[in-house]
């Protein structure tokens, strides 16, 4: 009998597979598509020998995850920190940027320029280690940094509510820390959208938003390199469709969503009720671009900028996210670009890659390319004229090709409030489901979406604790 079979190559499943192999254990993957990495995967999506990410592009929780620290990953791949973590433009050519520099960030905010240093100095300290702890534990069990979480707590109630609107003076910071908030898909404010939003704004100030050399899909391939020298297999193109297709394990992790588990374990599961009241948020549709030159910015100094987010005014980008909440295509869309050719040529030889996400309702079939192009164009004038290729895909297509992508959701589920505390169910260990040994660890589980591998480091955890009483965490470094 196999020890351990995982179903699904995402970041998470692999964590899972990389910690239970180090622990000895014998562990299969099957993986459903003919390539590993799931929403951490890179491939030519337009023009062949140009490499694109799949779906994450920018991993600000690279660093940052502990994980990811015991696993070493900055010693198996080149992460490539840009200085400028983000930037925002809005109307006139101007620009609020966010420098990996907190006080350089400050120094650019003019009157908000200490209320944001007040805001991100105690978490940037440490350089992140208590807020990433804080990130990679449920909020029921004992916090190892009580004070970090009770000053984050507060901060999110700063911001989540409407006393959002007498945080900041200025244009500028509001739309800066609103365009990281948008990252959530949610209408704003809210606690669902300032919990996540300030973890990955506090980041960009500690190790950075940083990008792999060569695409996202470096991570998968470390991961997977790890695993088969422990002694890991992986299979792909191999579609599981029930917990009765497995080959006998004495303990089974699915990386994937509460809908996909019900419909896996069939009659197995007693208490059903969490997983099929889990909601699913609204969506992302895509964009990839090979560009002839970089993205023309009005503003110089967003031309050094990997990562920008545009929409404009807080205003407007409430306004925006409010829209799609209510099942509408927004006017003034938010975009989300990534640019990292500005820092990674060798991905587009003598031209320029443009990542670009755009928000819209659940399983909106509509094709983003021309609604990115527009927002882009309001902000870059020319940028149009450096289109080489494209490619778009809707919210229906990111669903075909990552069923946990749910409609489009890529954070496999809405990140709400509620979704936070109970991910996808409340208690110290939201990655057990009631069949034994089965265990769920995709991003609809705690901490949530982002490449971090802490879903699946969890649930590794506990399923060695539980099914083989194991409660020694696997050394992951290099040198194991």
């Amino acid at each position: 009998m196999q020890d351990v079979v995982v179903v699904g190559s995402g970041p998470n499943g692999l964590a899972a597979a990389v910690t239970l192999a180090r622990a000895g254990l014998s562990v299969t993957v099957l993986e459903g598509s003919e390539r590993v990495g799931g929403g951490s995967a890179s491939a030519e999506l337009t023009i062949p020998g140009v490499v694109h990410d799949v779906c994450s592009a920018v991993h600000p929780m690279a660093l940052a995850s502990e994980f990811f620290r015991r696993f070493e990953l900055e010693r198996r791949i080149e992460l490539l920190v840009p200085e400028i973590s983000y930037g925002h433009p809005l109307d006139d050519g101007r620009a609020a940027i966010a420098y990996r520099d907190l006080e350089r960030t400050a120094a650019g905010l003019a009157a908000d320029g200490e209320t944001w240093r007040r805001l991100f100095a105690p978490f940037a300290r440490d350089d992140g280690r208590a807020l990433s702890e804080v990130m990679g534990r449920p909020l029921v069990r004992v916090p190892r940094h009580p004070l970090a979480l009770v000053r984050f707590g507060l901060h999110s109630l700063r911001h989540g509510t409407r006393l959002w609107k007498d945080a900041f003076e200025t244009q500028e910071a509001a739309a800066l820390l609103t365009g990281v908030f948008a990252h959530t898909i949610q209408r704003m404010p809210s606690l669902g959208s300032a919990a996540p939003g300030l973890t990955l704004a506090a980041f960009a100030h500690c190790g950075g938003w940083p990008i792999p050399r060569g695409g996202s899909g470096a991570i998968a391939t470390a991961l997977a390199d790890d695993l088969v020298a422990h002694g890991g297999r992986i299979e792909t193109g191999v579609l599981v469709r029930s917990l009765d297709e497995l080959p006998p394990a004495r303990a089974t992790i699915l990386d994937v969503t509460p809908r996909a588990f019900l419909r896996l374990a069939a009659d197995r599961v007693r208490t059903p009720r969490p997983y099929r009241t889990f909601r699913y948020g609204n969506a992302a549709a895509k964009a990839d671009f090979v560009l002839s030159d970089p993205v023309p910015w009005r503003n110089e100094e967003l031309r050094r900028a990997v990562t920008v987010h545009v929409g404009g005014s807080r205003a407007e980008l409430a306004k925006a996210e409010d829209a799609v909440a209510a099942g509408r295509h927004a006017r003034h869309p938010y975009v989300l670009t990534a640019q990292p050719t500005l820092l990674d040529p060798g991905r587009a030889p003598g031209r320029h890659v443009l990542w670009a996400y755009t928000h819209v309702p659940a399983g909106s079939v509509d094709d983003p390319t021309e609604a990115i192009v527009q927002r882009i164009e309001q902000y870059a004038p020319g940028f149009r004229d450096t289109i080489v290729a494209s490619n778009g895909q809707s919210a229906e297509q990111l669903d075909e090709r990552n069923p946990n992508d749910v409609a489009g959701d890529i954070a496999s589920g809405a990140v709400s409030f509620g979704q936070l505390i109970a991910r996808p169910t409340f208690g110290p260990y939201p990655w057990q489901t009631p069949v034994r040994g089965v265990y769920l660890c995709s991003a609809s589980t705690w901490p949530g979406p982002g490449v971090h591998g802490l879903g699946g480091w969890n649930a590794a955890l506990r399923a060695l604790q539980r099914e083989f009483g194991i409660s020694a965490r696997p050394d992951l470094s290099i040198g194991a």
